[in-house]
């Protein structure tokens, strides 16, 4: 009676809703009512990565098998903001498809997710995992790549896994080095410990900008939000940059807060 009544819960909250946390401890769904992301066309420096990774989600909005994507690379530089904008985008074409953002410490009931989801096949489910990296070789990693691995079984075509993380291999590279200097077998033993991302099928790095697309992305931040940009505005934004020291689309971002602040400018989006 019990799952009768959660899986009426759940067919309801999918109707009306389309971003949700997930209560791995519950097997349950939050809904995310406030969920906001940055327009597109804002996220500049990254065109071949929005075009990959659009590509991938129309195709998956379609209907269509799809792969996996880690969107890797330093802090601040668009990878959960490119994310979350393309579903924005296809969410609003596409009314059964559905985000569903999931914890690190939750991986290892991931499977549980699957047999749950797998369920509502009319429904097309993107797994957003953020910040993901592991110190160690432990459960949430074996069994996220066991998961990926054996995803023809596994993961239902209904579903595709979006990460995010700093880190190319999602391990440091001071824990590959020291198994590098330690393993009898050594290229054995690193092979295992940086192919949980060769099971993704899409790798996209993000880097800091150069200053021309920063430029150009303060600028675009001004024009979407009205906002008088003079030549001045321009030099600070680039001493900003410097002492933030990177220039990332979070940076600018920041830079437009206070901007925006400074001349009395609501942000909305």
């Amino acid at each position: 009676m019990l799952k009768l009544f959660k899986k009426i819960k759940l067919n309801n909250q999918l109707k009306k809703n389309t971003v949700f946390l997930w209560d791995s401890a519950n097997n349950d769904f939050i809904k995310v009512n406030d969920f906001k992301s940055m327009p597109l066309d804002l996220l500049t420096g990254i065109d071949s990565q929005k075009k990959t990774l659009d590509n991938n989600t129309l195709n998956f909005a379609k209907g269509y098998v799809s792969n996996s994507a880690l969107l890797w690379g330093s802090r601040g530089n668009g990878k959960s903001s490119l994310i979350k904008s393309i579903f924005f985008k296809y969410s609003k074409i596409f009314k059964d498809l559905k985000l569903i953002q999931v914890k690190k410490e939750d991986i290892t009931k991931i499977n549980s997710l699957y047999t749950i989801l797998r369920n509502y096949k009319f429904y097309r489910f993107i797994l957003f995992i953020d910040d993901l990296s592991f110190e160690k070789i432990d459960n949430e990693y074996k069994i996220l790549k066991s998961s990926l691995e054996g995803s023809i079984i596994n993961q239902p075509n209904n579903i595709v896994i979006y990460v995010t993380s700093n880190r190319r291999h999602l391990m440091s590279k001071d824990m590959i080095d020291n198994e590098r200097s330690s393993a009898i077998h050594t290229d054995e033993n690193i092979e295992e410990k940086i192919s949980l991302s060769d099971r993704f099928g899409l790798w996209l790095g993000f880097h800091s900008l150069n200053q021309n697309d920063y430029i150009v992305m303060i600028k675009k931040y001004c024009d979407h939000f009205n906002i008088r940009c003079s030549e001045i505005d321009l030099k600070k934004s680039l001493e900003w940059s410097l002492i933030r020291g990177n220039r990332t689309g979070r940076t600018a971002w920041q830079f437009i807060i206070k901007l925006a602040s400074e001349k009395n400018i609501k942000l909305d989006f």
